[in-house]
């Protein structure tokens, strides 16, 4: 399966997957951490790898024990990834709400930098180069 648009195929993932993700993880023996997923950047870098690696093993022919091991752990990492993109899609959306009670206000200061925010942790996901939040007035760090 080849995803063309990754943003909105991880948006929806984690739409279909929603609390179930995390209630699942949080039941099962903890024998495997995956790897970690500290920033947005790793996550983002994580889940596309590794659901590189899972489609090439469920294009097999035949699975073996050995792939299902592979896979078990893969889904560790792969858990750490959209847990943490899930995470910041929450505060993006929450900085989003804030940008929006601004502009309703006609707070120009708040929405600028709120803005800003918003954009910088968009961008991060979509990776477009056509908005340049970077050269936004008052977009800082």
């Amino acid at each position: 399966m080849i995803v063309k648009n990754l943003p909105v195929f991880i948006v929806g993932m984690l739409f279909i997957l929603g609390p179930f993700g995390s209630a699942l993880a949080s039941e099962r023996p903890d024998h495997f951490r995956g790897k970690p997923a500290e920033t947005l950047e790793a996550a983002l870098t994580n889940f596309t790898e590794y659901n590189k690696e899972l489609a090439v093993i469920l294009k097999k022919e035949e699975i073996t024990s050995r792939d299902m091991a592979q896979i078990h752990e893969l889904t560790y990492t792969l858990e750490n990834a959209l847990n943490k993109i899930r995470s910041d899609l929450d505060g993006l959306a929450e900085t989003l709400e804030k940008v929006h009670v601004a502009s309703e206000r006609a707070a120009t200061d708040i929405a600028r930098i709120k803005g800003s925010a918003y954009l910088n942790l968009a961008d991060k996901i979509i990776r477009d180069p056509s908005v340049p939040s970077q050269e936004i007035k008052g977009n800082g760090p």
